[in-house]
């Protein structure tokens, strides 16, 4: 551990980390965020652009893997019953936050301190689900990913649209495409200097005991905060807000029932999307969908709810 903390690679990880915290505050990542632009205004442009993020790191590992590159992949699952219940609670957990993995850091990058409450609701509910269900879910490994698997004629078209796109993102400002591009290709390298990170599956492991990798990534995750924090100056949006004890009850429970569905799916929301989607794994993508579709009936039932309030109040 103390090698890896002290090497070039780490340095280059924190960095990416770092760069990717930046982005995360440009780009149109959150999931609630995209569930509400759905359902307000019938646009797919964040959903769209988390889906494009997955689809980097795929292109990421399709050249890496033509080249010799990847190290050993973690396993994934098999589509299981509590990969749709752990789904649900993610998306139900990220309604109760007001905001997802990815949406949590862009928030504390703006100053809205109550989100520190999350990461520690997370790893508190970690610690509960222990208690309370041991284990969890017994899951099966998945097959091996198909994207792993792909000739390496797949990696020269890959190489040669991304390059193009990497040219074209250079010559323009920091927009959400491009953030979601630099998201995309930071993970991947990340993945290949010290292997697969996120920060809520860094916390799971903390809740574990887990030490052997736990001080590494959780200083990732410091980079990852750090550099949401100066994308959010540099930006003009970082200005310290007032935190309530009714914002960090409601970030510390958000957090508690996102780790609850991170530990049945099993994978956090982060995960799912920059590692079991780009893999085509099908647990992922059957999982971020029940999460999608878990905030927007959340969402709905609250309007539901609040509508006859409102109608007799105007009255």
């Amino acid at each position: 551990m103390e090698i890896l903390l002290l090497s070039a690679a780490f340095v280059l990880a924190a960095i990416c980390a770092g760069l990717m915290g930046f982005a995360i505050q440009r780009g149109a990542t959150c999931t609630v965020a995209a569930v509400d632009e759905v359902i307000d205004k019938r646009s797919f442009r964040r959903l769209a652009a988390m889906v494009e993020a997955s689809a980097w790191v795929a292109g990421g590992l399709v050249v890496a893997n033509a080249l010799g590159l990847p190290g050993a992949m973690p396993g994934g699952y098999a589509l299981h019953g509590w990969t749709v219940a752990g789904a649900v609670l993610l998306g139900l957990g990220a309604w109760v936050n007001r905001a997802c993995a990815f949406g949590s850091i862009a928030r504390l990058g703006n100053g809205e301190w109550a989100y520190l409450a999350t990461p520690i609701g997370f790893f508190a509910g970690c610690l509960a689900f222990a208690r309370l269900a041991g284990s969890g879910a017994t899951v099966m490994p998945a097959a091996a990913s198909p994207i792993l698997q792909a000739p390496a004629w797949a990696a020269l078209p890959v190489a040669l649209v991304l390059a193009w796109r990497l040219a074209r993102h250079a010559r323009g400002r920091w927009t959400p495409h491009a953030a979601t591009t630099v998201i995309g290709i930071t993970f991947v390298v990340m993945l290949l200097l010290v292997g697969a990170w996120s920060y809520t599956d860094a916390l799971m492991e903390a809740s574990r005991g887990m030490a052997a990798s736990v001080t590494a990534r959780l200083l990732l995750f410091g980079a990852l905060l750090a550099g949401a924090i100066l994308g959010g100056w540099h930006a003009g949006r970082l200005g310290s807000q007032r935190v309530t004890s009714s914002a960090l009850l409601r970030c510390f429970a958000g957090g508690a029932i996102m780790a609850w569905g991170g530990l049945l799916v099993p994978g956090g929301n982060d995960g799912l999307i920059l590692l079991g989607m780009p893999l085509f794994w099908p647990y992922a993508w059957v999982a971020f969908l029940a999460m999608c579709l878990s905030i927007a009936a959340a969402r709905l039932a609250q309007a539901r709810i609040a509508w006859p309030a409102t109608r007799q109040a105007a009255r």
